[in-house]
């Protein structure tokens, strides 16, 4: 079986049968293909990972997702909203301990007062880190002008995930209504790649009603669409949510953190440059689930920064890890781990996208 598994790592394009049989896989002829796509991964990309200090600094939001404990229809979810000052210090807290990058999260707001706060908060923090910190936002979906607005005051990259490529299964994790459009995703994806943004989007794996063949057909989408990167992580239901009452339908915990790293394994090897991000979620399912993702082909760790008091509000699921730790507390956690996995932090480097420049020169 190993060598059937070479000749699929081996190949040029990898098709849809190709990436099914690897995120099948299980045991022995697993372990193989894991360790085979780490090597790749360390050829084409070389052993450092990259930092992103996240600060999720609202769970104010206007969606109804139905997986999303943090959603507009969850009248248990404890509000907060950190201060424009409070966000600053976390990125300079980034800069000083030599994190290339930030990354702004917050529930998905549209409204004049939050899109202009957005503005000023980005430039503050070109301003005070000397334009020296990569920022990442991942804020949702917004108009063209507004994404231009971010883009120019210095945001560079942008995380809209898709949460799943198959229309009917999104329709099935989400209203079918004006807030909650498929198609109007997927064109916001493709305004943030016209104005420049380096790219991202992301599904989840082992949701309800999702099958294997869907979530090869999710890894494909990430190669048709052109992505620059990439955040993917296993789905860990909430129990004040709409979709709870599936919980029957779930793959066990284990398996949807396999065909995770399957995923994340299968995805460097079908786009080798790009950037692909380890998710805490791996970690509320196993101790050591981001450095298993960083050694089998993740290279982006995200460090929690936000401040203390309001992590253990930011549940879009539930038994998150690191709630409790203060910013320092988590970024020594993660050296740690970064080392153990045998890779190595680049410190003071945005870590752009390899990919990304390929793309925008014309050079795939």
């Amino acid at each position: 079986m190993s060598e059937i598994i070479s000749q699929i790592i081996n190949k040029d394009q990898l098709s849809k049968a190709d990436l099914i049989h690897l995120l099948s896989l299980e045991g022995d002829d697993r372990d193989f293909f894991l360790r085979e796509s780490g090597n790749k991964y360390i050829e084409n990309l070389g052993n450092k990972v990259y930092y992103r200090g996240l600060v999720e600094f609202s769970n104010y939001c206007t969606k109804d997702c139905y997986y999303c404990g943090i959603r507009k229809g969850n009248p248990n979810a404890e509000r907060y909203e950190i201060d424009d000052k409070s966000i600053i210090e976390a990125a300079k807290f980034a800069h000083e301990n030599h994190y290339g990058s930030v990354v702004l999260q917050a529930g998905e707001r549209s409204d004049d007062a939050f899109t202009k706060r957005i503005t000023n908060i980005l430039k503050e923090i070109k301003n005070v880190t000397n334009g020296e910190v990569g920022i990442t936002i991942s804020l949702g979906e917004q108009t063209e002008e507004t994404y231009r607005e971010w883009f120019e005051a210095g945001a560079h990259r942008y995380l809209l995930r898709i949460e799943t490529s198959n229309k009917d299964l999104y329709y099935k994790i989400h209203p079918e209504n004006k807030n909650h459009n498929f198609e109007d995703r997927l064109n916001c994806i493709h305004t943030l790649q016209k104005i420049g943004y380096q790219t991202g989007t992301g599904v989840m794996i082992g949701l309800p009603f999702q099958e294997i063949e869907q979530l090869a057909n999710d890894l494909l989408f990430f190669k048709a669409m052109n992505i620059d990167m990439v955040g993917m992580g296993p789905f860990i239901e909430h129990t004040e949510t709409p979709l709870y009452q599936h919980k029957d339908k779930l793959w066990s915990l284990q398996r949807r953190f396999d065909v995770s790293l399957n995923m994340i394994a299968a995805l460097r090897l079908l786009m080798p440059n790009i950037n692909i991000a380890a998710a805490t979620a791996l970690q509320a399912i196993d101790p050591m689930g981001r450095e298993k993702a960083l050694r089998y082909g993740a290279n982006v760790i995200m460090p929690n920064i936000t401040p203390t008091l309001h992590r253990k509000d930011y549940t879009l699921y539930e038994n998150k890890p690191c709630t409790d730790e203060g910013a320092e507390d988590c970024s020594n956690c993660l050296s740690i781990r970064v080392e153990m996995a045998g890779r190595k932090v680049g410190l003071d480097e945005w870590g752009d996208s390899k990919h990304y420049f390929n793309r925008t020169s014309g050079k795939q």
